[in-house]
């Protein structure tokens, strides 16, 4: 395994160490804003001590990502497939356009987070929060999963305002007493039945796996499912499974 110092090293300077690394589990420390960590990787088990900067994992191809920390910006934009786990929380847009691949982030995120996020076939991404997320979740989302467990915000719902504003695919999942409320007319809400809740398990489980937890607890609590209305103007516009 290959252990980078990241410590006042230039964030080109440490992108290039990690593709060029005959090594694929390498281990990075004391990492303060480092732009485009394991961006374009393939082939990489990374592991992050620090706060990475923007642009986290962007077009992840074949990797893992763990960071013991927090996030910034653009996490995980227009990934591909792979994971990145995160033991802290996220900033803005995490997922953003994401085609594959699982987000999986401890605490909560910020706004536009899962902003256009697309499936074909059987690539379908997965963003799990476990706390709260900002304004604007999932902004014309058009395909895959976005699961919101509101972890710490029982009294109220974890998500922001103009939640699915243009959404025409995917689902979202919401653990919460409280639905969000003044929706857009293309999303549907209903409340997470029996059937709903076991089509996620196999998440819940490896989220309390990556960070602990009681899967049944989680899994007994109210959820609700927002889908995207059948009668969205928006669903002609897009390729839709």
């Amino acid at each position: 395994m290959d252990r980078i110092n990241a410590d006042k090293m230039h964030f080109k300077t440490l992108n290039e160490y990690i593709r060029r690394s005959p090594d694929s589990e390498i281990t990075v420390e004391n990492v303060i804003g480092h732009r485009f960590i394991g961006s374009g990787c393939i082939g990489k088990d990374i592991h992050i001590h620090g706060i990475p900067g923007n642009a986290l994992g962007a077009y992840l191809t074949q990797c893992d990502i763990t960071v013991y920390g927090n996030a910034q910006d653009a996490t995980g934009d227009a990934m591909n497939d792979g994971t990145i786990t995160i033991h802290g929380n996220c900033g803005d847009a995490v997922g953003y356009g994401m085609r594959d691949g699982r987000i999986l982030i401890k605490g909560s995120a910020g706004y536009r987070a899962g902003i256009h996020m697309k499936q074909f076939e059987d690539k379908i991404p997965l963003l799990m929060i476990g706390g709260e997320v900002g304004d604007f979740l999932a902004e014309y989302q058009a395909g895959g999963r976005i699961i919101v467990l509101g972890i710490g915000a029982e009294d109220h719902c974890p998500v922001g305002e103009f939640c699915g504003t243009g959404m025409h695919g995917g689902v979202i999942y919401i653990r919460t007493e409280y639905p969000p409320q003044d929706l857009p007319v293309q999303v549907s809400v209903k409340e997470a039945d029996d059937s709903d809740k076991e089509s996620i398990r196999e998440y819940i489980d490896l989220f309390t796996k990556k960070f602990g937890g009681d899967p049944d607890v989680l899994l007994n609590s109210k959820f609700y499912k927002l889908t995207p209305n059948t009668s969205n103007p928006y669903k002609q516009l897009y390729v839709n499974n």
